[in-house]
Parts: structure tokens; sequence; C-alpha cells
């Protein structure tokens, strides 16, 4: 919004007086000028909004009366988290969308990132709902959540196989320069690579599938201890910061051989304000909490960098910056999946690690909650820059 009131007011004052007084507006055109703005802006409004969304919540009763996984398997947190207002994505999301709005210059790859926050913020909110009426932690059931999640994933998939050409790849010779354009479906990128793989439309759409609905789980499985998803996102968002700004630059992305997508460099905007909006949460969420997020936020925020991740030509990139999520997940499954696999052959069902996620683990094992969230940001930061170092590594 005010990058289009920015050229506006440049356009009807070229040629007047004004233009000279006006001319600090041209910073508007600057990625960079644009994305520090959204950062500030979306803290500030997180700062602003958080005390007046926790009093709402609070009067709405959208709390957490229930105990739960950790607490129901006898892990102490040493405070009582029973009544902390949840729904807390709330201000994350309002924070998000309004910033990247109010700074971004609106194309595709903006506004199905905005979609997909919008639909899986909608679908946390249903969930935590269903929670709160339950008083059990059910929640939502399973197949509905992830049928929203499937549909969103190839509605994405579908409308993106559409638009060929996404992206471009140019490696400088002696002579010539080859350009190599790439569908962001079809072809597949991959770290440490330089060229794209064809994979066609099916396998395409199923990397976009598995991309979207995982990450949104991933993230929505490690939301567990207090600042330890919100803590997370942020090292992850700070990772793809750096990747929407150089997929966006042609000069950066053919040095470095990477793709560049036209407009991604938009996404970078998203991306300062989601840091923004991360860093006003967490000011609410360390420990001890006075909000949890719930999925509201989580299924959000994990869709989020699934949508950002398949738009700039990087899915693979999101597993390893996304390193501690993958572990959460993974965790999950392999109890799930040795559970009912010892139940099949022995007849009584035996668990892998102490509890899933892998968070709840190392509580069982006798670690501190902040131990464990900040050993957990450790790790993530390892993750973080093993993932930059794809992009010189290839």
């Amino acid at each position: 919004m005010l990058y289009y009131l920015s050229q506006q007011m440049l356009d009807w004052s070229h040629g007047t007086s004004w233009e000279s007084r006006l001319s600090f507006l041209r910073l508007f055109r600057y990625i960079t000028v644009r994305s520090a703005g959204a950062a500030v802006t979306a803290l500030v409004l997180s700062w602003w909004l958080g005390p007046i969304i926790i009093r709402w919540l609070k009067e709405l009763k959208f709390g957490q009366e229930y105990a739960d996984k950790a607490e129901a398997a006898g892990v102490h947190h040493g405070v009582n988290k029973k009544g902390t207002p949840t729904m807390g994505g709330i201000l994350i999301v309002l924070s998000l969308v309004l910033s990247t709005m109010l700074w971004a210059q609106w194309n595709t790859q903006v506004e199905l990132t905005l979609l997909a926050v919008l639909v899986l913020a909608g679908l946390g909110f249903y969930d935590d709902y269903a929670k709160i009426l339950q008083q059990s932690g059910g929640g939502a059931p399973p197949r509905v959540k992830l049928l929203v999640q499937t549909a969103l994933a190839l509605f994405v998939g579908i409308y993106l196989w559409n638009l060929p050409a996404m992206s471009e790849l140019q490696f400088p010779g002696k002579k010539a320069v080859l350009h190599l354009h790439s569908n962001l479906v079809s072809d597949l990128m991959l770290p440490f690579c330089n060229y794209p793989y064809e994979v066609g439309a099916v396998v395409g759409i199923l990397i976009v599938l598995l991309t979207l609905v995982g990450s949104s789980n991933a993230v929505n499985l490690t939301d567990g201890l207090d600042g330890l998803a919100i803590g997370c996102t942020l090292i992850v968002g700070f990772v793809f910061l750096f990747f929407t700004y150089l997929a966006g630059n042609i000069k950066a992305a053919t040095y470095l051989q990477i793709p560049f997508v036209p407009g991604a460099g938009e996404l970078t905007v998203f991306c300062a304000a989601l840091l923004g909006a991360g860093l006003g949460f967490l000011w609410f969420n360390c420990h001890p909490a006075q909000v949890f997020m719930g999925d509201t936020g989580s299924l959000a925020l994990g869709g989020a960098f699934g949508m950002v991740a398949v738009l700039i030509h990087q899915p693979f990139v999101l597993v390893i910056a996304g390193g501690v999520f993958v572990l959460e997940a993974g965790s999950v499954l392999i109890q799930t999946g040795w559970f009912k696999f010892t139940k099949r052959r022995d007849g009584k069902g035996q668990r892998y690690f102490l509890m899933a996620p892998l968070h709840h683990h190392f509580q069982q094992k006798g670690w501190h909650e902040s131990q464990v969230v900040t050993r957990f940001y450790i790790l993530c930061v390892l993750f973080a820059v093993a993932a930059l170092a794809t992009l010189k590594l290839r």
C-alpha cells in the first residue's frame, strides 16, 4: 500500500516544485527499506496489540484448562500453565498480514503466501476452539485438518503448474550466457546442485503437497514448550529472508547459480514482517508464557514456510533449515510406527522414545523446560548455517 501511494505521489509531483521535496519517496522502491519497515511495523503492532488480545482471550475464557500431553505424563513445568490463553496465533497472523499489506508490492507470490497463512490460521482457530469446547485437548478430527491442508496444497500446486517459466537459471560463460527457464512445479531444484531436474507435473505437485502439509504439521508438533516454536520460527525465517532476497535479485541469483524468480524479492518483505511479528509474540510467549500461539499460529507459520520455499524453488532447503521441525515430526512418526509394529509383532506396543514429540522426550529425561528450548535453539542455528552454506557449496 505504501509503495503504491509513494509512486502516485512521485508521479503527481513530477515536473512541479514538489518533485525535489518528495524525492525521498524513492526509498520505497527498495526492497531492503520496505523490509525494514515491515519488520518494525509488525514488531510495534505485536507489542501494542499483545496485551489487548491476551486480555480479550482471557475474557472469552479461551484458555488451556486441560492438561497438556507432558503434564498428563507426569512432567512438571515448574509453573501452572492451566488457564493460559491460547489462540495467540491471532496476534502473529494479524501483525504479519497487516504489515505485509502495508509494505509489500502485491504480486502472485505474496498473494499465494497470504492465502496459505489465512486458510491455515482459520483451520488452526477451528482446531483450538474445538479443544476449548471439549476441554480434552482432542481438537478437530485429524482427517479434517489433513483434508484442508491437502486441498490448499493441491490448489497451489496446480495453479503454479499452469504458470510456466516462473523461475530462471543463468550460467555465464566466456562468450555467451545460457538461460534455462524452469517451472516451479515440474522442475526440481536440489541443494548443492546447479541444474534443476525435470520430474513432471505429478511428482512436482506431490512435492508441493508434502512441503506444505509437512511443514505446517511439523511446526505444529514443535509447539509444546514456552518459546520453542516461535524461537525456531525466527531462526528459519532469517534464513528465508536471505534466500528470498537473493532469488529476487538477478545479479545475486546468477552469481550464486540459484533460480532467479521474478517478483520473489517481495517475499523478503513478508519474511521481514514474519520476523517482526515473531519477535513481538516471543515477548509474551517466553517462559513463563502469558499466551500460547496454539494451532492458529503454528499451522499458519508452518504453511508460510512451505509456501515461501516452493515459490523460490527451494523446498529441500526448508528441510535443512527447519531441521528441528523435521526432528520433531520424525520423532512422532517413529514413535507411532514403532508402537504399531511392536504391537503387531509382540501383542504389546513399545515406545522408541520416552515421549513424543522429541522435546517431551528430553523433559522425561530430566531436562528443564528452559534447557530444552535453549538447546533446540542452538540446534536450529546450526541447521540454519548449513542451509545458508548451500548457497556456495554447489
